[in-house]
């Protein structure tokens, strides 16, 4: 083959001719280094174009940096707005409250006065009598002594007369406050109380407005749990129960999900964890392994489930295999979880009083979520309780709801 074959080197033929006919090694030389320059150019032209292309994702990395560090200060802002805006309310509702109380107790306190004041007057009277009386019964002592001088028994008479009547207009019965318009006052009060108690904490009635009703899939569940026939609760067993080993059956971690996929919307459950030591509880992805020792099967250790863990006494937080311990020493009886598709928000409460635990934002979910239970080993048999949904559904009544096939 030609060495000079597919090359244009820009030499006459003639001295081509001449190269080849006097040194073919040297013209084989003169091909390579054109090949490896031609090639260099190629690469450096290919070096040039991926440096451009790393320029402009670093141009568009710091662009949606400076639009995420806006979207934070935004948010800030908005939730400072909203804070500020509920602080006046409440300060709000202290004034009325504590206007309404001034004016209550200075109507009581007015009442009061005039009382006291009426019987202030009474009192009176009645020491001036006494100091009458008094002087009287010095008066009939002396005379008693002087066995021969006349009383005066007119005087004496109309002093008996004056004591009676007096008695008779100073009875302390007489004077009163109006107890019934007090207690009037005191139920009207208490219904006040009871109206505040039914609406606080104020998010108490929104977020329990969000409850939907769920159950759990037996499909799913380890075989060491024990799902009851309503689907609403799961309980550890030391025996291994004959099931079928199906695709979507847990095998290593004592989990089990609902069989209701939720995908829009906002959703509340409440569990109870009463007389529990041990148990987690949560919201996942149906993609979460279910099978071997993987650490992701766990919940709340991989990316498709969050959750909050029970454990001697002490609360953590799951996602993505990134604890958060909960500054909570209170054992609750019921856990609140609530899912928010709109704001891509898992919360969780201790339902008890409403308290918040923790919160994770995922921004957006990427498939519907399952409600996630796992009612614990027996902990040295200190955990035989049940873990129960408290607003569980029968299998049958999941209208609404989406359902991924079987092992998904």
């Amino acid at each position: 083959m030609d060495v000079f074959q597919g090359h244009n080197t820009g030499l006459c033929d003639s001295y081509l001719k001449a190269m080849r006919s006097e040194s073919p090694q040297l013209v084989k030389v003169f091909i390579v280094a054109i090949e490896i320059k031609t090639h260099n150019e190629s690469l450096q032209e290919m070096l040039e174009k991926h440096q451009e292309c790393l320029k402009r994702q670093r141009e568009a990395v710091k662009y949606r940096l400076k639009k995420l560090a806006a979207r934070q200060s935004e948010i800030t802002k908005k939730s400072s707005v909203i804070r500020e805006s509920i602080i006046r309310k409440y300060e709000e509702i202290q004034k009325i409250l504590e206007e309404d109380r001034r004016v209550t107790l200075s109507y009581l306190e007015m009442e009061e006065r005039a009382a006291v004041s009426a019987l202030d007057e009474l009192m009176e009277k009645n020491c001036s009598l006494i100091q009458e009386i008094e002087q009287d019964l010095a008066r009939l002592s002396v005379e008693l002594d002087q066995k021969h001088k006349q009383s005066d028994t007119m005087q004496d008479t109309e002093i008996v007369d004056r004591a009676m009547e007096l008695l008779n207009r100073t009875d302390p019965g007489s004077v009163s406050l109006d107890e019934v318009k007090a207690d009037q006052i005191l139920s009207l009060t208490n219904n006040m109380l009871l109206l505040i108690r039914s609406q606080t904490p104020i998010t108490k009635k929104l977020i329990k407005s969000y409850s939907s009703e769920v159950c759990l899939d037996p499909e799913t569940a380890h075989p060491k749990l024990i799902i009851s026939p309503l689907g609403d609760s799961a309980t550890y067993t030391d025996t291994w129960q004959e099931v079928p080993d199906l695709p979507g059956r847990f095998d290593t971690t004592l989990n089990v999900i609902s069989l209701q996929g939720l995908s829009f919307g906002r959703h509340y459950w409440e569990i109870d964890v009463t007389g529990k030591t041990y148990w987690e509880l949560g919201l996942t992805y149906p993609a979460i392994p279910r099978k071997g020792t993987a650490e992701d099967c766990w919940l709340g250790r991989g990316s498709e489930s969050w959750c909050v863990e029970f454990f001697d006494g002490e609360y953590t937080a799951w996602h993505g295999g990134v604890p958060h311990q909960l500054p909570v020493t209170k054992h609750f009886c019921r856990i609140g979880v609530m899912c928010s598709f709109p704001a891509g928000l898992v919360t969780f409460l201790g339902a008890d009083n409403m308290t918040p635990l923790f919160s994770f934002c995922a921004g957006t979910f990427t498939d519907c979520l399952h409600l996630a239970l796992c009612p614990g080993h027996d902990h040295n048999g200190t955990n035989a309780m049940p873990i129960v949904i408290c607003n569980a559904s029968s299998p049958t009544s999941a209208l609404g709801f989406v359902f991924p096939e079987k092992g998904s």
